[in-house]
């Protein structure tokens, strides 16, 4: 069995409520790398990849899912809103209930979680039975990527923290790339509910592989710290939370959309799906920019990462309804993007501002809040001024966002090594 890994030394010598997942070693070197961690990282990510894929699965099948227990496509739409709502709401709670848990069996649960929502999802003889797959979900989703974002920092050491990050956010990543085009692909062929059928023993399975391979962590207190510095460190996390949500929704309120954005510049219903799947592919390439900086110039990056999506989703209003312009301009956009969702966590975790555990419930909330608000945003445009406006109001809702990360430089420091004193500074 792997070994367990340590989050570092405590200010009593023992460990939070005496809760750890195995018998750890009296010291860990906070030198650990990302290649001293790789198999741990992998099952992660793995993990990452079935959690995303079962959270925007119901996007692709909207029409088959609708037709299955005889509801409009509009209200079938709101299993994705009931989901996204959930995660939002007891993110924080449910982390604050269980942070006294030991991770990997908790980690486990949540995979449990997951794997019974999308097999009632596949079993649903109603839409109610069905919304009761997607919340119990939603509650797996919850818990699983706040602990998620927490076990890949703790597999390191603080300044590989970045790294860690990013290669377990690429397994969602590739949730988007793959799972949604090959579990709709799957539906069109022999069903939506073999889709949620399979992907619910997918779950199983990576649960199977995360008992056996992924090592556990001790959770320590944090240390102790005088209330100027926690204060600073709460409100250096505000700050950062608060415009993930800025940021989250503004992508979203586009995102969203972009099937009717495409359309809207000339694509066919048919030509829509491989778009997508060339700008989700397009992803790695912000994923590959955060891997590589995140740990040297997280300032930079996250600053750069935003300006590109702020200039991108201008160009793509301006180019409606030319289709080379709205594929280029998207194209930038989401590998942009791509780099954002492992830089924000990073962010948040190293603001001190809570535990790692929190931090990341924080995180989670947030961008899901931002999701829900985007596409209720996004929503309005579309039936009102249309989708030229809805890329422009994206593009200045993102800016807000990228100005508030110019101002904060406590929260969003020049370097990982470095935390600033003065959240605002």
């Amino acid at each position: 069995m792997a070994t367990p890994v340590h989050d570092g030394p405590t200010t009593d010598g023992g460990h939070a409520a005496g809760w750890q997942d195995e018998a750890v070693p009296p010291s860990t070197p906070t030198t650990r790398t990302v290649r001293d961690a790789a198999g741990g990282i992998a099952v992660l990510a793995v993990a990452n990849f079935v959690a995303i894929t079962t959270e925007v699965l119901p996007v692709g099948l909207l029409p088959q899912l609708a037709r299955g227990v005889g509801v409009p496509e509009s209200t079938a739409g709101l299993l994705v809103t009931v989901y996204a709502l959930v995660v939002a709401a007891c993110a924080v709670p449910l982390t604050l209930v269980t942070q006294r848990f030991p991770r990997k069996p908790l980690l486990l649960v949540t995979l449990a979680t997951y794997a019974a929502g999308n097999l009632l999802v596949a079993v649903a003889p109603s839409y109610a039975v069905m919304a009761a797959g997607r919340t119990l979900g939603g509650i797996g989703h919850a818990v699983f990527f706040s602990v998620s974002i927490a076990y890949a920092a703790r597999l390191v050491g603080p300044l590989h923290t970045g790294r860690a990050l990013t290669l377990v956010t690429a397994g969602g990543t590739m949730g988007f790339v793959l799972g949604v085009p090959l579990s709709t692909s799957l539906g069109a062929a022999v069903g939506w509910r073999w889709s949620f059928a399979l992907l619910g023993g997918v779950c199983a399975l990576t649960a199977l592989l995360v008992a056996r391979l992924l090592p556990a962590v001790a959770v320590d207190p944090p240390p102790a710290r005088d209330r100027s510095a926690a204060r600073q460190g709460r409100r250096r996390l505000g700050v950062v939370v608060g415009t993930n949500t800025v940021l989250f929704g503004g992508h979203y309120a586009v995102y969203t959309y972009i099937s009717v954005l495409l359309l809207a510049a000339g694509l066919s219903e048919a030509a829509v799906g491989p778009v997508l799947l060339l700008f989700g592919a397009l992803g790695l390439v912000g994923l590959w920019a955060a891997a590589r900086y995140l740990d040297r110039t997280p300032r930079a990056l996250t600053i750069t990462a935003m300006a590109t999506i702020v200039v991108a989703l201008a160009v793509l209003a301006l180019a409606l309804p030319h289709p080379a312009g709205v594929l280029v301009a998207g194209g930038v956009w989401l590998a942009a993007f791509g780099a954002i969702p492992a830089t924000f966590q990073a962010a948040a975790l190293r603001t001190q501002g809570a535990t790692a555990d929190v931090a990341g419930a924080f995180v989670n909330a947030t961008s899901n809040l931002g999701i829900g608000l985007g596409a209720a945003l996004g929503a309005t445009l579309v039936a009102g001024p249309g989708t030229q406006a809805l890329a422009l109001t994206g593009a200045g809702v993102v800016a807000v966002a990228c100005v508030a990360v110019l101002v904060a430089r406590g929260a969003f420091p020049r370097d990982a090594a470095r935390t600033d004193p003065d959240p605002v500074r």
